[in-house]
């Protein structure tokens, strides 16, 4: 018999105030006590409970408030470990994991986190922006000079605006249809055809009550009283400039996939693609019914009617948030088909995407499309997806495909997540909607509060938002490189974005060589640091950094390979820094050297001579680069890489062999600082034609099977490697365990079994849980990743053991303690947890606070003695756990004597489900404490 303390409880707030109810008034709603793991002295945090429904342990947390629905994935980790992507439910609070064979002492540091975003307690230190205001360098007041072209002044087309509403589709996985409904604005009365730019918007709430300040859901249709949020009409503005410049748009609605994407692995990467493509199928078809014999009014939409024909063969996909993940992944499979069982679209592809703009976008998967240009904005006061997780948008492309795709990343200073959208932002939308960078009154943010100089307006977010995106548009499809400035890192601002501050940097298009740290390279004067890592001295940024870096973004595990850059610390100027690559590279043709270098936010005046060195040893100082941090606080992701370039004119008048240099050199000249070089290019103007490469995809899938009562069968995990030729990705096995991985590097080849994950089942008759053996894969070169993660779950198939509660001592003299005891008929291989709860006893005298040990009480309940009043108003609700290969536990109530002559006294005990209701049907036991003779 185990009567040591493996009892875990948490507390009901509102039991307090129920005085008698038979129940709490709202589900889940756990005392800020908190819960008490299995581990002595060690409680998990306010708002913690583990929970489950027959046995099916979940890690339950409520928040004190709604957590508004974003973009950015709710995840729970343990310090710097994924746990997993809990499920919402309906109340917008209550998230729930299932924890599998996670063990309760496993369950340190928990935190709740979206996009690096804690969501689980009030900012600490680290998330706090301290007293510092920063001081907005000289150069950031001082204007860029401008381009020679602004794409965001309107043409001169007039417009024509429209709905078409079609028949709502089916897509895997999802149990309720996704409408088809979608906004069109277009030139009116243009010659030809015209080039067709589609906007996919982001994960919101779907419905709202009209009235309302803040009634919205998340639901799918909409009930009764509530109407459909229009996200898909928030891109009105960049759709008129669009068309007035010649361009087809269309923005269509996925209020179906928000309210459903909690349940996809992907978060409803591939819906969303499947629901591009249906759109762009209709397009192609109404474009054929255009360009053959006329058809029937009633096939075609009248807005499509009246609008310029659109060229299927130039087109520009516009998603923000998980809509620009969705349109990437659009782009993918237009070009590499995914697995038929998961595509929602399973036709031809009769559309060519000449590039994509992802407007603060996720990258769950990450699995850019290399072959097709890109633009990323990358708001500087992002506060959903605040990690800026999008950069791998740009430094995920490097080395996977031609490399002659321009990969653009758009910095905005004091720009939020949600102002890109009209209908997400308070005073336009017809909905409720919000700031998404919340402000704590006591604590202003210095970069990102309302009416810092740093901050824009929605207005000014808004127009500067459209100007970048027709910025895209005129390069990747209409193909006019006067706007290549803008978005490759020259250091050209548009004035019609003004007074937006934006800083961009790229990758691709006409640069060359490529001094890269995740190429093997030797690093001497500096340190070659991780991306992501645990350990702070391996790390690139310490996680007690104040703020945080979007190239160094977490993904699936807690440390990861082949993702580095080269850190930079020096207290004196004058000690060069040197990198090496493995292999001599080749400047030849290029016209500049340009590096992607980041200081600390804030900071001023780093400076830096940049040398070269060839084959033959001869060395050459190009010159200098002078560099200033970013506006940034702790809450901000600010730690971003500036493009800076120098001529490469001495290298030339030396004599330089630029087509084998085997060194590069950066010595500083400021008195001390700090800096990362992410990366470093030949460059040269001009934007080269995009051919796709042939590229071998890769997706895995999930098996889920039964452990089977004796033996053991080995299963593996199910991957599908499609398309043509032969490249690399990276696989990292997941432990279902510790959650820690292992990786290796492979070579997959399409119908290959390259990627080969073994999983060893045990079959047994003891009731488990389900276990889930995962893998993740990123593509490391010539290889594109669709589905990045999956397994094989196996499923528990053997019954609960039948839990019950009866007393040990249920009638004692004060001073003693009653007893009860959990049991079950049979041990289980895993934790089994009940709940029990104190509840108002129904006749005679009930044991108050002060009848019962104090230390007890405030361990059990987090309330003290004082004022006394019964037990069953001290919020006392006690999660019981018998630990794997036992049958039961005890809960014990130590009394206390006191020299008072009062009657029997009593308590009643009950086991409850989860939302601290007593099980219907069952005992409800009650303990009487005999006054002392």
């Amino acid at each position: 018999m185990i009567r040591t303390r493996r009892i875990c409880v948490t507390a009901v707030a509102v039991l307090a105030a129920l005085a008698g109810s038979p129940g709490p008034a709202q589900a889940e709603q756990p005392h800020e006590a908190g819960l008490f793991s299995a581990k002595d002295d060690h409680p998990l945090p306010p708002g913690w409970r583990i929970g489950g429904e027959r046995g099916a342990r979940e890690l339950v947390w409520r928040a004190a408030k709604a957590v508004p629905m974003g973009d950015a994935r709710v995840e729970f980790r343990t310090g710097d470990r994924l746990l997993g992507v809990p499920k919402p439910a309906r109340d917008g609070r209550t998230f729930r994991l299932a924890l599998g064979e996670t063990r309760p002492e496993q369950l340190s540091d928990l935190q709740v986190t979206a996009a690096g975003r804690r969501l689980d307690a009030a900012a600490d230190d680290t998330h706090r922006s301290g007293p510092h205001v920063p001081r907005v360098p000289e150069k950031a007041r001082t204007q860029v000079p401008a381009n020679g072209v602004d794409p965001g002044r309107p043409g001169a087309y007039r417009t024509v605006t429209g709905k078409y509403d079609l028949a709502p589709v089916r897509l895997p996985g999802f149990d309720t249809p996704v409408e088809m409904t979608a906004e069109v604005v277009a030139p009116k009365g243009a010659t030809g055809s015209r080039p067709l730019a589609l906007f996919l918007h982001g994960r919101h709430d779907t419905c709202y009550k009209p009235g309302s300040e803040d009634d919205v859901t998340g639901d799918w249709p909409c009930a009764d009283g509530y109407k459909p949020i229009p996200s898909h009409l928030g891109y009105l503005r960049d759709q008129q400039l669009l068309a007035s410049q010649g361009y087809v748009t269309v923005s269509i609605s996925a209020n179906g996939i928000n309210a459903q994407d909690w349940q996809a692995e992907d978060a409803g990467a591939q819906a969303r693609s499947s629901l591009v493509r249906q759109h762009l199928a209709h397009w192609a078809d109404w474009t054929a019914r255009r360009s053959s014999a006329p058809a029937p009014r009633s096939s075609t939409p009248a807005v499509v009617r009246e609008a310029a024909k659109a060229d299927l063969s130039r087109v520009l996909l516009v998603g923000h948030s998980r809509g620009g993940e969705g349109v990437n992944r659009a782009a993918m499979d237009s070009l590499y088909p995914p697995p038929a069982a998961e595509d929602g679209y399973r036709g031809p592809v009769r559309w060519k995407v000449r590039g994509t703009v992802l407007v603060g976008p996720t990258i769950f998967g990450r699995n850019p499309v290399a072959d097709v240009p890109s633009v990323t904005l990358l708001p500087g006061c992002d506060g959903d997806v605040s990690d800026l997780q999008g950069e791998d948008f740009v430094d995920g492309t490097r080395g996977i495909g031609r490399g002659t795709a321009l990969h653009s990343a758009v910095y905005m200073v004091g720009a939020n997540h949600n102002y890109f959208n009209s209908e997400w932002t308070p005073g336009e939308a017809v909905a409720p909607a919000r700031d998404d960078f919340t402000i704590d009154p006591e604590e202003p943010d210095p970069v990102c509060t309302p009416g810092t100089a740093t901050r824009l307006t929605a207005a000014q977010q808004h127009k500067a938002g459209a100007t970048y995106i027709a910025a895209a548009a005129r390069l990747f499809v209409a193909g006019d490189d006067r706007v290549r400035p803008l978005l490759d890192g020259s250091g050209r601002r548009a004035p019609s974005a003004d007074p937006a501050r934006v800083l961009t940097h790229a990758v691709g298009a006409r640069r060359s060589g490529g001094f890269l740290p995740d190429g093997g390279v030797e690093v001497t004067g500096a340190r070659l640091c991780s991306a992501v890592d645990p350990d702070p001295a391996v790390a690139c940024l310490d996680p007690e950094t104040p703020g945080s870096s979007p190239h160094f973004a977490s993904w699936e595990t807690e440390q990861e390979t082949g993702r580095s850059a080269v850190d930079l610390k020096w207290s004196a100027p004058g000690s060069a820094a040197r990198i090496t690559p493995a292999e001599p590279l080749s400047l030849r043709g290029s016209q500049k050297l340009a590096l992607r270098v980041f200081v600390p936010p804030n900071t001023t005046g780093t400076t830096f001579d940049v040398s070269l060195t060839d084959s033959s040893d001869r060395r050459v100082t190009l010159g200098s680069v002078r560099m200033d941090g970013l506006p940034g606080s702790a809450r901000t992701a600010s730690y971003w890489a500036q493009e800076l370039r120098v001529p490469l004119t001495a290298a030339n008048r030396a004599g330089l062999d630029l087509r084998r240099v085997t060194s590069l050199e950066l010595t500083p000249r400021s008195p001390s600082g700090r800096a990362w070089l992410m990366d470093v290019w030949g460059w040269a103007p001009g934007t080269p034609a995009v051919r796709a490469a042939v590229l071998p995809r890769v997706d895995v899938g999930r098996t889920t099977v039964e452990e089977g009562d004796s033996g053991t069968r080995t299963y593996r995990i199910p991957v599908e490697i499609s398309g043509h030729g032969s490249g690399q990705v990276r696989v990292y096995v997941l432990d279902p365990e510790s959650g820690r991985a292992e990786n290796r590097l492979v070579t997959v080849r399409p119908g290959s079994d390259a990627i080969d994950v073994p999983v060893e089942v045990r079959g047994d008759t003891v009731y488990g849980y389900d276990m889930e053996h995962d893998i993740a894969v990123e593509a490391v070169h010539h290889a594109v990743v669709g589905k990045h993660r999956g397994g094989i779950t196996v499923a528990n198939d053997d019954p609960e053991p039948v839990v019950t509660l009866s007393p040990v001592a249920d009638r004692v003299t004060e001073g003693e303690a009653l007893t009860w005891r959990l049991s079950v008929d049979a041990p289980a291989a895993v934790d089994i947890w009940q709940p029990v709860r104190v509840l108002p006893v129904t006749e005679g005298a009930e044991l108050s606070t002060r009848d019962v040990d104090p230390r007890w009480l405030a361990e059990w309940s987090g309330e003290v003695p004082d004022p006394e009043r019964p037990l069953s108003d001290a919020s006392l609700w006690a999660w019981l756990n018998i630990p794997p290969g036992t049958t039961a536990v005890d809960f014990v109530v130590p009394t206390v004597r006191d020299e008072v002559v009062e009657p029997a006294e009593s308590m009643r005990l009950a086991m409850t489900d989860n939302n601290a209701e007593p099980l219907p049907g069952g005992p409800v036991l009650t303990g009487t404490v005999l006054d002392t003779p």
